[in-house]
């Protein structure tokens, strides 16, 4: 299923991750974790042309794993410590800051990326599962 974002998408895409952290018993991470999601589906309605994306939303046995995937091969740039008022840039620092790990990378064909973070849960509410995946849209094949 392919999934094409606009400018209310980061909304929607926060209501569906918030309903698998409460389901999974991973409350705690919701701020965290809808923040920097939305920073990277904001980077796919600003900077990929067909606005087109995959989106993963991973249950892992220490938390969650988040990937934002698009067929746009540029990489993400932070700001160059531009001027205090900018209103871009500042994005990639956002999700470093909220998240326990965070990356980007290039597809072997060079075609796009897959920007991907993670949030570590406290406590065991997550037992031992060994993982699920909630595959929320698609479009490259793999």
């Amino acid at each position: 299923m392919s999934l094409t974002l606009g400018e209310h998408s980061a909304r929607h895409l926060r209501f569906i991750l918030r309903a698998y952290l409460g389901s999974w018993g991973m409350g705690e991470l919701r701020d965290r974790a809808e923040l920097a999601l939305t920073e990277l589906v904001t980077n796919v309605v600003r900077h990929v042309p067909d606005r087109r994306c995959d989106l993963l939303i991973l249950r892992r046995p220490q938390g969650l794993r988040v990937e934002v995937a698009d067929r746009c091969p540029s990489l993400p740039r932070q700001s160059g410590g531009g001027e205090e008022l900018d209103e871009g840039g500042r994005g990639l620092l956002i999700v470093e800051a909220v998240t326990d790990r965070c990356g980007f990378d290039p597809w072997a064909d060079g075609a796009g990326k897959t920007a991907w973070f993670e949030c570590d849960a406290k406590g065991d509410a997550h037992g031992d599962d060994k993982g699920e995946a909630t595959d929320v849209g698609s479009t490259r094949s793999v």
